[in-house]
Parts: structure tokens; C-alpha cells; sequence
């Protein structure tokens, strides 16, 4: 067993005024299952690449062992090798005994090596990198959100297989999949990196009741700087009244009054001032503390919908319908009926490759609000979307996410005032809203695709694997605002506690 030690570790962009990390320090063990978490933007993958030294720091990094990193990268020459012939071009290091049984190990065959790189399917493809990379000894993993865009069954495979390995960093925001793999938490919160022992159900209920420390004891703090400051008020006005007691009145005017009552009412000032500073001096120290006590506080805020009541019960219905691609030998969908019914929330279920995101185009294409690439496409069987439907729809894919905040926001015909708000609600600063999109993280994408849904009332909404790549606070958010507004929806999803609190019917494909 070794260990990874970070000491006074600070890193910041260039160009940017403030540092991502600053001063920190933490020890882990080679030989734990780590889970990484925090918000989108916060430096998870920066770390982990400051790890593989491909940036410079200030700070000490040691470590007894060396790191890859999944996912790898393929060049378009290398996703026409077969798995064999890649592992003999890239990693000759690696011995194909070792490949073949962690293959095993993942529910893969050798047969997988001899297939084209390029033909595999997403979760044959991270099955193969896996397996590389854990076929070397002596190397520390760091895994990069390797379930987004798998399905439910390959999910389960890699979580399986994850959690009967050790001596690696897991970044993930799926919260069932590192309660199941992972033995330590590496939070990277606010202010600081915390290491804590437990899955991520530990972290989340130590933090809680952290947070709920903190607040109490926040709370106590301004109590006691509301009384200081009363004080302080009160004895600076005894002070001044003093004071112009002591210089406002001659002897002349007042021939009774003591020869030592000046001296008397000024010491008596003096001790007052003195008194009021320190009350001063204490509501200072108070306010220090107070505001670091939520310093590493994430407060999750309330999010808003107005979603819009359709005038008829039924939305959509099908019945035995099939659906194909013009030119396509196979249906995309065959022999699909349900109905989606006002309240409804229905799931689509199934592995990658079975038809959801091709229904949902199909649905919105169905309401008059077309998807980006039109399609020529040949169906049959009862297919029946609702008239005058006014739909909000989240793509799976954010690549074509550019331009600036107010331009995307005129684009998509979105108020900007509020589409801000409910980022910066999700956890993005201020500045981030004057960089062009191409530049926010995968997570911040994701946020802008679902802020602009959110902003649209809408009778239904549509939303084709909406939490990739984004981080656990703002799961819960969604979660949170699906549960409280009650929208009528249909989407497609693989976060198994998402599914589970949210859908009230599943469609299987």
C-alpha cells in the first residue's frame, strides 16, 4: 500500500483573477476505491490532471505510483484497429492474458478484441478501456464519469466490476453507482478538499449534519452580534451625551454643578468609549467567525417551474407502432404502445440503441416543434400526439452549445434575467455568464440546456437524459422541482434513484 500526498497545492488558469485550488493538503491510500465529487466547474477533472502532471502548480504532489486516466483517446486511424491490433500498436506494455480476463471480469468476451474499435457500442468500449487499464499493475486509476451515456445494464456491469477492484479516483455524480463502489469520498467543496471514510450515503449524512452545526451555530453568531451591536449603540450614545455634558455647560450657567465634575464626567466618557471599542473589537471577531462557519456550506436552492395544464386528458397515445428510418433495414421501434396522460411522468427504459431518443424526436417532431436534423423516416400503427401541445425539450447532446449568454438566450426565445437566476441557483458564478458557451464544462452545458427548459412553460416536457454530467446538488434540485411542480413528462434517464423518485409509469423498449 502506498499513498498519494498533496501539500500546499494551489492551481489557477491563466487569465483567470482567482485561484481554482488554493493551499490545499490531503493524504489517500493507493490501495482505496475513492469517489470524487463536487459542482460542475469546480476543478474535478483539473485535479485529476494536475495528477498526471499536465499542468504546472504550485505545491507538492508525491505519490509511489503511477496514473492513467479513462476515458482514453483514439484517433480516427485508431478506431478502425481491432482491439488486438491496438493492443499491440498502443499498449504493448499491457499482456493480452490480463486483458482477456478483466474482459471476463466485465461480462465481455475475447471476441470483443477482435472487433473493430469503432463498431463497439459505448458500453463495449469502456468495458475495453477498463480493461486495459486495469490489466497493468502499480498503476492508480483516475476515472473520469465513466456511466455517462451507458444504460442501465452496463451501468450495473462496470459498478459491479468497480467495486470488486481497488486503487483508484471515481469522478461521478451518480449517486447509487458510488454507493456501491466506493470506500472513501473525496469531496471538493467550497473552500477546501475533505477525505472522508464511507460511501457517498456517509458523506451525504455527515454532511448534513454538518451543515446543520453550522447553521445553528450561524444562527447563535448573529444573535450575539445583534446584542453586541445594541450594546455598542447604547454605549456610544451614553458617551456622547457624556461628552457633551462635560463641554456643554460653563460654570457661569451652572454655579452648583462641582469644580471635579469635568474630570469626573470625562473619565466616566473614557471608560464608555473603551467599552464601546471592545464591543466593536467582539462584533468584529464574531462576524469572522460566523462567516467561516458556511464557508464550506453548499446551499442548495428552490428552483421554479410553471408548467402549463392541457385541456384534454390524454397527451400521446400509440398502439403496435413501428417505426424505421428511411433506408434503415431494421425499426427503430417496433410494436410500441402506451399512453402519456396529464401528471404522467413515464420513463423509457432500455439499453442504448432500443429507440428512446428516436421517440422523443418523433413526439416533438409530432407537436410542430421540430428537432434540429430533420429525419425521412417510414411508420405505421396508431400514433396520435396532441393539438395545440406546447413542449420543452433537453437534448442529449450539448455540442452545439456556442455564442454568448444574451445570444443563446434571444436564439431560444428565454427571458435572460431568469435563465441566469436558475444558473446561478445551479451553482454557476456570475463571471461564468460573460464566457462564451463553448467554454463551460460538460456539466455546465447540461445546466444551460435544462435552465432554458425551465424557463418555458409548457405542457409537456421532454427531456432525453437530462442529469449527465451533472453534479449531485443539483440532481437533487430537479428531483426536488419535478417532485414539488408535478410536470407532465416523458424522458429517458439512467440515474437509477432519479428514475426511482421520479417516474410514475415505465415504458419498457
Amino acid at each position: 500500500m502506498g499513498q498519494i500526498k498533496v501539500t500546499g497545492l494551489s492551481f489557477r488558469y491563466d487569465g483567470s483573477f482567482e485561484n481554482l485550488f488554493e493551499n490545499v493538503s490531503f493524504t489517500v491510500d493507493t490501495d482505496w476505491r475513492l469517489g470524487f465529487i463536487g459542482r460542475n466547474g469546480k476543478g474535478k477533472t483539473t485535479f485529476l490532471k494536475l495528477l498526471l502532471g499536465l499542468y504546472p502548480y504550485s505545491g507538492t504532489i508525491s505519490a509511489n505510483t503511477g496514473f492513467s486516466y479513462f476515458p482514453l483517446t483514439f484517433g480516427e486511424d485508431e478506431l478502425d484497429l481491432t482491439g488486438w491490433e491496438l493492443l499491440a500498436a498502443r499498449f504493448p506494455d499491457r499482456e493480452p492474458w490480463r486483458v482477456i480476463r478483466e474482459l471476463a471480469c466485465l461480462g465481455e468476451g475475447e471476441e470483443l478484441l477482435q472487433k473493430k474499435l469503432g463498431l463497439n457500442s459505448l458500453g463495449q468500449r469502456a468495458k475495453f478501456e477498463l480493461a486495459v487499464l486495469f490489466s497493468k499493475e502499480n498503476e492508480f486509476l483516475l476515472i473520469d464519469e465513466p456511466t455517462n451515456h451507458l444504460d442501465a445494464a452496463a451501468r450495473e456491469k462496470v459498478k459491479d466490476y468497480l467495486a470488486s477492484r481497488s486503487g483508484f479516483i471515481l469522478v461521478s455524480h451518480d449517486r447509487d453507482f458510488l454507493d456501491s463502489c466506493v470506500d472513501h469520498i473525496l469531496s471538493l467543496n467550497k473552500k477546501n478538499i475533505d477525505v472522508q471514510k464511507g460511501n457517498y450515503s456517509v458523506w451525504w449524512e455527515n454532511k448534513q449534519r454538518r451543515d446543520a452545526f453550522a447553521e445553528a451555530e450561524n444562527e447563535k453568531h448573529e444573535k450575539q452580534i445583534r446584542s453586541l451591536r445594541d450594546s455598542a449603540r447604547r454605549m456610544a450614545d451614553w458617551a456622547d451625551k457624556s461628552e457633551s455634558a462635560k463641554i456643554g455647560v460653563s460654570r457661569s450657567e451652572n454655579r452648583d454643578r462641582p469644580a471635579n465634575a469635568r474630570t469626573y464626567i470625562g473619565s466616566k466618557t473614557k471608560k464608555m468609549q473603551k467599552r464601546a471599542a471592545a464591543a466593536e473589537n467582539r462584533i468584529e471577531r464574531e462576524i469572522e467567525q460566523k462567516e467561516a462557519l458556511l464557508d464550506d456550506v453548499e446551499f442548495v436552492m428552490d428552483l421554479k417551474l410553471s408548467p402549463l395544464e392541457y385541456r384534454k386528458e390524454v397527451l400521446f397515445e400509440c398502439a403496435d407502432y413501428t417505426f424505421r428510418y428511411a433506408g434503415a433495414e431494421q425499426p427503430a421501434l417496433r410494436h410500441l404502445s402506451f399512453d402519456l396522460r396529464r401528471g404522467d411522468r413515464v420513463l423509457l427504459s432500455g439499453a442504448n440503441g432500443c429507440g428512446k431518443s428516436t421517440l422523443l424526436k418523433r413526439i416533438l417532431l409530432g407537436t410542430g416543434a421540430a428537432p434540429s436534423e430533420p429525419f425521412a423516416f417510414e411508420e405505421s400503427g396508431v400514433f396520435r400526439v396532441g393539438s395545440g401541445l406546447t413542449v420543452s425539450y433537453v437534448s442529449q447532446d450539448t455540442s452545439s452549445l456556442r455564442g454568448s449568454v444574451p445570444d443563446f438566450c434571444a436564439a431560444a426565445g428565454i427571458d435572460r434575467s431568469r435563465f441566469c437566476t436558475i444558473l446561478y441557483q445551479m451553482g454557476l458564478r456570475r463571471a461564468q455568464f460573460e464566457k462564451d458557451l463553448s467554454e463551460f464544462s460538460d456539466g455546465q452545458k447540461k445546466k444551460a440546456l435544462t435552465a432554458a427548459s425551465l424557463c418555458a412553460s409548457a405542457h409537456l416536457y421532454i427531456w432525453d437524459e437530462p442529469l449527465n454530467f451533472i453534479d449531485i446538488f443539483s440532481r437533487e434540485q430537479i428531483e426536488n422541482l419535478i417532485l414539488k411542480y408535478r410536470p407532465t413528462m416523458i424522458f429517458a434517464e439512467h440515474d437509477k434513484r432519479f428514475e426511482d423518485r421520479i417516474a410514475t409509469k415505465i415504458v419498457e423498449m
